[in-house]
């Protein structure tokens, strides 16, 4: 199994590199690239750990050596948003770094699994099948955004307003990754909550990353967290692509029209990715009135990654 880390050398990709470096199965291989000249030296860094994981690193402006026989490419490259920064700058940006990465993918790796941690994830992932389809190397079961992060978030967060041990949780969090997009499905969970409660603790998973960034006091973002839920996510992809049976999680995916074209489902993994989409089950009044009220911001996300690849 190999694995492709492309973005390696920032705080998202070094997390998510280490957690690899640790818990790939055995005879794996992990591949990092970055355009910053000091990635093979995150390589050999990690190198140092004890672990049966062939490791490289790789730097420059093309990332064509670290996606030969790639299994798996993990995207973290891009910019997070900084002071003064407006959105239109953050999705310009990105957006021709996705674009650029998924051409090569598409040339070197077209069968590879790829998962997108590079906000704004609700558009960068249509960005992506818009150019595997140019290449007519689309498939749908392969493509994914990353929202574990919420996921992670939200056992967090009910675990401790509820004094429970959150790894126990399982917790769908469906729609997108960003703002009113994010919508953690509480009331399947055998807890007992007010509406109060519901309420605050779905604003609260919403906007956590602000959380974050102010904590940091303007010194950075959300990166140990995302490594660690990008990590998580990987490593169950990994699973399902090994054939283990029963491996789910929620992640943004193509929903073949059902909602807005993208959206956060839960899935089941298996050989070739994703093996099926799974239901979301039954909403609450409220879940059902959060999920009607998104659709019209998610698809304005989604029109807007098909207004940049015209």
């Amino acid at each position: 199994m190999k694995v492709a880390v492309i973005g390696a050398a920032g705080g998202i990709g070094q997390a998510l590199s280490l957690m690899l470096k640790n818990r790939l199965p055995g005879h794996s291989q992990l591949s990092l690239y970055d355009i910053a000249p000091m990635t093979p030296g995150v390589a050999v860094d990690l190198s140092h750990i004890p672990t049966y994981v062939d490791i490289k690193g790789f730097a420059g402006d093309d990332p064509t050596p670290a996606l030969v026989d790639a299994d798996v490419v993990m995207i973290s490259a891009g910019v997070a948003r900084k002071p003064g920064m407006d959105r239109a700058d953050l999705f310009n940006i990105n957006a021709n770094i996705i674009r650029g990465i998924t051409e090569k993918i598409a040339r070197i790796c077209p069968d590879a699994c790829i998962g997108i941690i590079t906000n704004p994830v609700n558009s960068m992932v249509p960005i992506a099948k818009a150019v595997l389809e140019a290449n007519g190397v689309y498939q749908p079961s392969k493509l994914f955004g990353v929202t574990t992060l919420d996921v992670t978030r939200a056992k967090t967060f009910v675990g401790q307003l509820k004094l429970i041990d959150p790894t126990a949780l399982r917790i769908k969090v469906i729609g997108g990754h960003s703002g009113v997009t994010i919508l953690p499905v509480l009331s399947q969970l055998d807890l007992d909550f007010t509406q109060e409660e519901i309420e605050q603790l779905t604003d609260r998973i919403r906007h956590a990353g602000t959380e974050v960034v102010e904590a940091k006091a303007g010194g950075g973002s959300a990166t140990l967290s995302m490594g660690q839920a990008a990590g998580a996510f990987c490593l169950k992809l990994v699973d399902g692509l090994l054939g283990k049976p029963d491996v789910q999680l929620c992640a943004y995916v193509d929903d073949g029209g059902q909602y807005a074209g993208f959206f956060a489902l839960p899935v089941e993994l298996g050989r070739s990715g994703i093996s099926k989409i799974l239901p979301v089950g039954e909403l609450s009044e409220y879940e059902q009135q959060q999920k009607d009220n998104m659709l019209e911001i998610l698809k304005k996300d989604i029109a807007h990654a098909r207004e940049f690849m015209k």
